[in-house]
């Protein structure tokens, strides 16, 4: 595909403006509509980025002939329904992670994907950072292998409000969106499936609905193990931190941003095109779709994580 891709963006929330100002640096690639869930709302991004077409339905996008691809924002619940639906009209789709809320859903999603042959891509951003991209690099070259991951992840999050501090329409969940950045990470870092997973969670909150602290522990079938740590009561630094511990030397990833164990920084700058995993994620999905190719954190890659993240949840179900 050598001309311009035409994007539909869906979820103009805090996210939704990440992968707009990405996709502002990547050339041949041009946001031509946005759907949001207030009109309102949605006109005054669409304004501030010089995007034409402005719905509420999802639907109103994919009849546009000129849109290629599409890039999902939308809240947890909706975004294997809507993938499905995006492929069904005959679009790429790069689904925001999770890839669903539940195995049976991610695998409807892989199906179809296989189906249609078209690029279909979830956002474990991890993969892209140029923190991990460089512990990556050194793994596949013989150079590291971990023995432990040490993360955490951890927010202030006792009210439903987005990153940008406003009122959320769903609830967010510590088990199937945010471990499972680490879940698929541990994998993808160890270069070997996850063969023993075990799960505990804190009390219920009474209004959300859900476990706000959650500890995963993680084992890979090369012997790597990973211990997760998750909070949406922690009321400091928030964020993920991942501590690499390998047979070579520790390695302490904050977002795009990398230090040894002794806190000393290591120059990432030079990774990849960008400091910014949000577009080198998104960088990946548009040059899989020119090049005809399985782009790198496709949805058939990162369906074992939501096997794990299945598997977990039913521990967590039975107590």
């Amino acid at each position: 595909m050598a001309k311009t891709i035409k994007v539909a963006l869906a979820g103009a929330g805090a996210f939704g403006i990440k992968h707009l100002d990405g996709i502002k640096n990547i050339d041949g690639v041009e946001v031509v509509s946005l759907v949001g869930r207030r009109l309102d709302q949605t006109k005054e991004v669409a304004d501030k980025y010089g995007i034409k077409h402005v719905s509420t339905e999802l639907a109103d996008s994919l009849k546009l002939p000129e849109v290629d691809a599409v890039i999902l924002c939308t809240p947890t619940q909706m975004h294997a329904a809507q993938a499905i639906e995006c492929m069904k009209a005959g679009k790429h789709v790069q689904v925001e992670i999770p890839l669903a809320d539940s195995l049976a859903d991610a695998q409807a999603v892989v199906d179809l994907q296989k189906r249609t042959g078209l690029t279909a891509m979830c956002g474990h951003t991890r993969r892209f950072n140029p923190s991990h991209q460089w512990v990556h690099q050194k793994i596949v070259a013989g150079e590291y292998n971990i023995q432990q991951m040490d993360v955490q992840t951890y927010f202030f999050r006792r009210t439903n409000m987005n990153a940008l501090g406003q009122p959320r329409s769903w609830t967010d969940h510590l088990l199937w969106h945010h471990a499972a950045h680490t879940v698929d990470l541990f994998a993808y870092q160890a270069r070997s499936p996850i063969v023993k997973a075990n799960a505990v969670q804190g009390p219920i909150h009474p209004a959300l609905g859900i476990a706000m602290d959650m500890s995963i522990q993680l084992k890979a079938a090369n012997g790597a193990i990973c211990t997760l740590s998750l909070s949406f009561n922690n009321d400091g630094p928030l964020g993920t931190f991942f501590r690499y511990i390998g047979d070579t030397g520790t390695y302490i990833a904050r977002y795009d941003d990398l230090v040894n164990g002794k806190e000393e920084k290591i120059d990432v700058s030079k990774v990849d095109v960008s400091m910014n995993g949000i577009e080198l994620q998104d960088r990946e999905f548009f040059a899989a779709i020119r090049e005809g190719r399985e782009p790198n954190a496709s949805v058939a890659q990162v369906l074992p994580c939501y096997q794990v993240l299945h598997d977990l949840d039913r521990q967590l179900a039975a107590g």
